[in-house]
């Protein structure tokens, strides 16, 4: 059996356990809690990064990360379902999953200054930095067409509903200037179960 390493309340997890769900896997892979800050963790030998998730593969090789696995996913339930195989149709997928990694990117190095250094020690110009990323993205996103929402959508939109979902968690205020966004991510979460069912705690 395949073994996924994460934790409850990573966005990258998220998107890997959503993409498990719509492609019919998740009797297939058994998920293992990991804990980032824990130096016994084996993770840390899985990945020496030390960052997660992770994907075990029956033979032990070790895939990271959240884009690598759900390549590999996608592969192994036939390939062309979340992931476009070639053309424009691909390029646009991976882009969409590469701006919305960067927001969730970006929105976790915020919560990372405020969990590890004391806040006399906040460094505002590296916040400010951060949240430019996230307001420049959500701005580009509000202002253009958004992406449908299907059943089965792909790794793009999935990892877009996990941002806005992180949003939710760790800057709830993001959606009164960005309504359009708020729509549709409760829209995508209305269309795929596993987005409800995979919600972090709070």
């Amino acid at each position: 059996m395949l073994v996924l390493r994460s934790s409850a309340g990573s966005p990258y997890g998220r998107k890997i356990k959503i993409a498990m769900a719509l492609l019919g896997l998740s009797d297939r892979i058994s998920v293992v809690s990991a804990d980032t800050l824990d130096p016994a963790d084996s993770l840390r030998t899985q990945n020496p990064l030390g960052k997660i998730p992770i994907l075990l593969l029956e033979d032990g090789t070790a895939l990271f990360d959240s884009r690598v696995i759900a390549e590999y996913l996608d592969f192994i339930a036939g390939g062309n379902r979340l992931i476009p195989a070639a053309g424009p149709a691909r390029f646009d997928v991976l882009r969409l999953q590469a701006l919305a990694d960067g927001i969730m990117d970006a929105a976790l190095l915020r919560v990372y200054e405020g969990r590890y250094r004391p806040a006399e020690k906040h460094e505002q110009k590296w916040l400010d930095h951060q949240t430019g990323k996230v307001e420049r993205a959500l701005a580009s996103l509000e202002s253009a067409p958004l992406p449908d929402i299907t059943s089965t959508p792909d790794i793009g939109k999935i990892t877009l509903a996990c941002a806005f979902g992180y949003l939710d968690l760790r800057a709830p205020g993001w959606r009164a200037a960005h309504p359009r966004l708020g729509a549709w991510v409760d829209d995508f979460e209305r269309a795929v179960p596993a987005f409800a069912a995979t919600h972090p705690p709070k």
